[in-house]
């Protein structure tokens, strides 16, 4: 009995102490609202985290370009986001390389993203552009606020975009890359009519398939060393438009299936598919990329 008296007197005493510190604060905070004095600088950054000046890069997949984001960036920009949109080689104005390596793609991010000393940023990948984000992290990990995978591939080290594929479509990607002559694959209109824009009325289907170009299917084939991505702790979401059948549903499906690589994740649901909802409901998917990247 003794013992216990000689344990539980100190713990009590303790205890007792640290609610007086506690309520003590809370004493100190009720007195500075009463008084409208200021709360203490240090509780106040607690609580303003910056989440009304997010700065975003936006990485955008395959068959896309910058203007991929138009929509959306802008929505970002009214909200107060500051927006970044770097082009990838093999794309939109740079398209001219069809031989273009994931390296190179991952170097032009890197680039960018040091020659405008971007900081605490949301790096954000769609699609193919999951796959960059990744092997950029590598490179930028202080320059990172979070990751935020968009309908995106998560490769696991050692594998590459095409071992996410259903065997189908993976054999149909290498024909069409075989037949092209010059390594890259287009989109036949029904498969990017059904898989990429199935929300889209066909009108709008046909207007988004004439811009689409030819990708080059070398960094899509290449097996990426990310073992460094996977030893990071870049805090990392995932953002799932429940009608996107760019992978079908089921064992393949972006989630749970690729979110799932990423172990401990913020998971993010909206409406929409591959390649509408960004154009069509831009200020929704803006809202969205918010969710998904504030801390």
């Amino acid at each position: 009995m003794n013992l216990i008296k000689r344990i539980m007197i100190p713990l009590g005493v303790t205890v007792i102490v640290l609610l007086g510190v506690q309520l003590g604060n809370l004493h100190d905070y009720a007195k500075a609202a009463d008084s409208n004095q200021e709360f203490p600088k240090n509780e106040i950054s607690k609580i303003n985290t910056s989440q009304n000046n997010l700065t975003f890069v936006l990485i955008h997949g395959s068959w896309a370009d910058v203007s991929f984001f138009d929509e959306t960036a802008a929505a970002l920009r009214k909200q107060g986001h500051t927006v970044y949109v770097p082009e990838l080689p093999g794309h939109g104005v740079l398209n001219k390389d069809k031989n273009v390596t994931h390296e190179q793609i991952t170097n032009a991010v890197v680039d960018y993203i040091k020659k405008k000393d971007l900081k605490n940023i949301v790096l954000l990948g769609h699609s193919f552009g999951g796959t960059v984000i990744m092997t950029v992290s590598q490179q930028t990990p202080d320059r990172i606020r979070r990751l935020v995978f968009f309908n995106a591939f998560v490769p696991l080290n050692g594998e590459s975009l095409y071992d996410q594929l259903p065997p189908p479509i993976k054999e149909t990607f290498g024909k069409l890359s075989q037949a092209s002559g010059d390594g890259t694959i287009l989109l036949p209109f029904p498969l990017f009519r059904d898989a990429f824009a199935n929300t889209a009325s066909l009108e709008e289907a046909k207007a988004l398939y004439s811009k689409v170009k030819p990708e080059p299917a070398r960094p899509l084939e290449q097996k990426l060393d990310l073992k460094k991505f996977y030893e990071l702790q870049i805090p990392k979401s995932y953002l799932n438009l429940t009608e996107d059948t760019a992978l079908p549903h089921g064992d393949y499906a972006w989630h749970p299936k690729q979110s799932s690589h990423l172990g401990f994740f913020r998971y993010i649901e909206g409406d929409g598919d591959h390649f509408t909802t960004v154009h069509t409901e831009p200020r929704m998917i803006a809202e969205k990329f918010v969710e998904a990247g504030r801390d």
